[in-house]
């Protein structure tokens, strides 16, 4: 009893710290969102800088149409930005797409390049490193394959960014396109805005961090050059990429204001591929990262490194150790005297999700509904609790490349 009861209050006591800093996080970014809100991004300089939008694309001919019209579309200056899609080594028809999307847009700067097994095929970061090899931009701006950009991002993301010489990089918004195609997609949909108000907007209002998140972002070009690239052994190029920005001394802001619409997966053997991917990309940045702890030059960044380590190793193992002990308990192979206060804080805990899950959706129109606050309520209890599963895969996946020495392969989202 004294072991089982030892362990319960360890896994209360990790459980509710996260859950109180994901509480704080989520009052921070609503307190953001509520100035936001108030104010748009800072206006272009008189003479806006030069901006390479790239866009790595493998088999991606069921979006990369509608994508690179939206990025055609921009009201940001069409002299003043060129756009980059490396055609990553890919078997379909994109490559015949682009080149008619090319024959109806001349003289715009549309640059498409078709990579073969030898130098592409290697995943994202690779793509990105040959798109930069061939790019001009001042300024460069990452949109992935199945975006639909709305027409003032780019030049809100500019605005931003040429405003303050302390950021070294802007992230947007992004939305979910197909948010009613099916139950995973209107859970991914809450997910996403719950974690832009949380995760990045409330780590910008108490830190002045954020993490990019892959997609609808811009950078400045000194600093890729100053880095060398993107790493290439890195599944999670965007939290790789966010780290040594950090290091560097520039800060990561979020905006609001610039929106893109993504193609989220819509069925649940597609979304636990992508997941998994985050998950073993995201380990890799930890466990590289980890050092940083102890060198009081990258204390700015303390706050997310042990946020990553408690989200992906402390929680799922907290929340799986405690599920098993009540499970135990209520079967009668296990004793603890406190399993009825580990059952109301879990019930308590639930509450709280809810609840500040529910606020942080509030923030979009259209979302403030009876019907998504019941849909976060099964949210909790079925897409959470494979999020564990998820977590659990890629620490396994990670570990299993680690110990045989094999190469991490990069797996491509499949499109609807």
């Amino acid at each position: 009893m004294a072991v089982a009861n030892i362990l319960m209050v360890i896994c209360v006591v990790s459980i509710w710290s996260l859950l109180l800093v994901n509480v704080t996080l989520i009052i921070a970014g609503y307190l953001y969102y509520m100035r936001t809100e108030r104010e748009l991004p800072p206006s272009l300089p008189d003479e806006p800088p030069f901006v390479s939008v790239m866009v790595p694309a493998h088999n991606e001919g069921m979006v990369i149409v509608q994508t690179v019209e939206a990025l055609l579309a921009f009201d940001y200056p069409a002299d003043r930005y060129e756009i980059i899609v490396i055609n990553d080594n890919s078997s379909d028809n994109s490559a015949e797409l682009l080149a008619r999307v090319k024959e109806r847009n001349p003289g715009r700067n549309l640059i498409v390049i078709n990579t073969d097994s030898v130098i592409g095929g290697k995943g994202k970061s690779n793509a990105l490193n040959l798109g930069f090899a061939q790019s001009r931009g001042e300024l460069i701006a990452i949109y992935d394959a199945d975006n639909t950009p709305e027409k003032p991002a780019l030049r809100y993301l500019v605005g931003e960014l040429m405003a303050d010489d302390k950021l070294g990089a802007v992230i947007g918004k992004f939305r979910t396109r197909n948010r009613d195609a099916s139950w995973l997609t209107r859970f991914i949909n809450i997910e996403t805005l719950s974690y832009q108000w949380m995760a990045q907007a409330g780590r910008w209002k108490l830190f002045r961090l954020c993490t990019i998140p892959g997609t609808n972002f811009i950078m400045r070009r000194s600093i890729v050059e100053s880095i060398g690239g993107w790493d290439t052994k890195a599944l999670a190029e965007d939290t790789e990429i966010s780290f040594r920005i950090y290091l560097m001394g520039y800060r990561i802001k979020f905006q609001p204001h610039a929106v893109t619409w993504e193609q989220e997966p819509q069925t649940l053997k597609v979304w636990f591929k992508q997941r998994t991917r985050w998950v073993k990309g995201n380990i890799y940045v930890i466990i590289k990262n980890l050092p940083l702890l102890f060198q009081w030059s990258a204390r700015r960044i303390s706050f997310d490194i042990l946020y990553y380590v408690s989200i992906y190793f402390l929680l799922v193992l907290a929340l799986v150790t405690s599920d098993s002990l009540l499970i135990l308990h209520a079967l009668g192979y296990v004793h603890t005297s406190i399993a009825g206060l580990s059952t109301f804080l879990w019930l308590l805990a639930i509450v709280l999700f809810v609840v500040g899950t529910f606020v942080t959706v509030t923030t979009e129109k259209g979302e403030l509904t009876f019907s998504n606050l019941w849909l976060i309520l099964l949210m909790y209890i079925s897409y959470c609790q494979l999020w564990m599963l998820v977590a659990a895969n890629g620490l396994y996946q990670y570990a299993k490349d680690a110990i045989f020495k094999r190469e991490t392969k990069w797996y491509k989202t499949e499109r609807f």
